[in-house]
């Protein structure tokens, strides 16, 4: 039944779609949305506003960003990879409306043959900040220097077999783990993660995509000629598009070149989150896939399904993407449930983008650079989303109480945000506080948390109502037997005294 309001659900937001070009454009009448149970769009209260837009010039630098490719944070210090200009800009906020610049770093001391970056596209410092990764892809290496600038070490083009050999090795995207590890994404190579050891030896490929192919596809290429093989588009996994490591050591991953008929079958995730296996262990318990926008369609300039370029994870798990295609941002709690989506492209107006290409956080802050733009926009949380924010953690630490009571100011906020009903379901649940989740998951549909707190009372209303069961069973199975015992005995003494007689 469930599968089926869905699919009707689906069915009206096509209608919808082919009258007014799709849903997503209706995103235009309000900043910030969700999607409800039946898939259409909420609108709601911002949970997040424009603290502050930072150009090269209010940020102090002494010349413009040059094709800025990403953007990275250690601790209170951020660092934007200045593409174009072939250096990597360390800055450090002093105040939460201020950035000054530390440094510069364009060369390197030591004994490398070449001592300047060349296009570097995104770095990597160690926990404990003694040493940054760089990728620096025009040199074809990933550096590795102390945080005084002296050359330690480089990984290099892989001369193993499972390696391309054809190809260059041009690392665009990199993260480390807290061993030392390097794992890497580079230009043209599709088998995962480039993977080296802290000594800089390659050990392999780590989470490759599956393989994305429909039954006439292969069909038509096992009955092909050699020929008209050679024309067909290989069956080859994706490309992850960038990385993130989070504070468990797991990788979450986005990818980038991923059609409509990826996101209809499920074969291709735009988003994983990867183990030292390279197995995804995302959770995705929301009632909708976690792909950004739902529906799509031709308009304003953009076409297709979201796709993710970039992603940051904050330190309880709920992490955001970011989307290239209409430049929004979808944030996700750690089961998959979309919190928000907010953001959009064109126009010079705050909050909006040209060529959004990589995401960070301080704290909830969240910091996009504009490629196009040049230019950097700090996001800060309203109090709704902070009001969020309070009821996820409060629930991670065990304070159910607190966190009952900050989902319930989050519906004082906006009466129509589903989660926040779940939310209240969940720490009900937990209060062991059965009857009364039930009633908020049926509330919003949620099926499974409602069957579980169903399971729950049930034992629960057993193990309270034992005596009486038990009393129930023995009358429903000693009076009729009691009965037939006394018309028994009362045949007996009439049969009897007739016998007498």
């Amino acid at each position: 039944m469930r599968k089926v309001m869905k699919r009707v659900g689906a069915l009206m937001a096509s209608v919808v779609i082919a009258l007014s070009s799709s849903i997503v454009a209706a995103a235009e009448e309000g900043y910030t949305y969700n999607y409800d149970y039946w898939g259409d769009v909420q609108y709601g209260p911002d949970a997040y506003a424009v603290s502050g837009v930072y150009t090269s010039v209010e940020l102090g630098l002494d010349k413009k960003l040059t094709l800025a490719e990403s953007l990275y944070v250690h601790e209170n210090m951020l660092y934007i990879c200045d593409t174009g200009n072939n250096r990597i800009i360390e800055m450090e906020r002093t105040e939460i409306d201020k950035f000054e610049v530390r440094r510069y770093i364009d060369s390197f001391k030591g004994k490398a043959e070449v001592k300047t970056l060349s296009g570097p596209t995104d770095i990597s410092i160690s926990e404990d900040g003694n040493y940054m990764f760089i990728c620096d892809k025009g040199n074809e290496r990933v550096l590795k220097l102390d945080k005084d600038l002296n050359y330690i070490m480089e990984f290099t083009k892989p001369t193993d077999a499972t390696f391309d050999q054809s190809l260059s090795f041009q690392p665009h995207r990199l993260i480390t783990d807290k061993a030392g590890r390097v794992y890497c994404i580079a230009t043209n190579v599709n088998k995962g993660l480039i993977k080296f050891e802290p000594d800089g030896v390659f050990s392999g490929f780590v989470g490759a995509t599956p393989v994305s192919y429909t039954m006439a596809d292969y069909l038509r290429k096992k009955f092909a000629t050699a020929a008209q093989r050679a024309q067909m588009e290989a069956f080859v996994p994706t490309e992850y598009s960038n990385i993130y490591v989070d504070d468990s050591g797991f990788i979450y991953a986005t990818s980038f070149n991923i059609s409509a008929a990826d996101i209809d079958t499920g074969k291709i995730a735009p988003i994983r989150r990867l183990n030292l296996l390279g197995n995804d262990i995302l959770i995705r318990n929301g009632e909708w896939k976690v792909i950004g926008d739902l529906y799509f369609d031709k308009g304003g300039g953009a076409d297709g399904p979201s796709r993710f370029t970039d992603v940051t994870t904050f330190d309880n798990d709920v992490y955001t993407c970011l989307d290239k295609t209409r430049g929004r941002l979808f944030t996700y709690d750690d089961q998959g449930r979309m919190l928000w989506a907010f953001g959009g492209t064109g126009g010079n107006t705050k909050g909006y983008f040209k060529i959004p290409v990589s995401i960070e956080h301080m704290g909830y802050d969240l910091i996009v650079l504009d490629q196009q733009e040049a230019s950097i926009t700090v996001f800060s949380p309203t109090e709704f989303g902070n009001m969020v924010f309070s009821a996820l953690d409060q629930f991670s630490a065990g304070e159910y109480e607190k966190s009952a009571e900050s989902w319930q100011k989050v519906i004082d906020l906006n009466g129509n945000y589903d989660l926040a009903y779940i939310g209240i379901g969940r720490t009900l649940l937990r209060q062991e506080r059965y009857k009364e989740a039930m009633e908020y998951f049926e509330l919003k549909y949620d099926r499974d948390n409602y069957s579980r707190a169903f399971k729950h009372y049930r034992q629960e209303w057993i193990e309270d109502n034992i005596v009486m069961i038990i009393v129930v069973v023995l009358l429903v199975l000693c009076v009729p037997l009691a009965i037939g015992r006394i018309k028994r005995i009362k045949w007996q003494i009439d049969t009897a005294d007739i016998f007498r007689v």
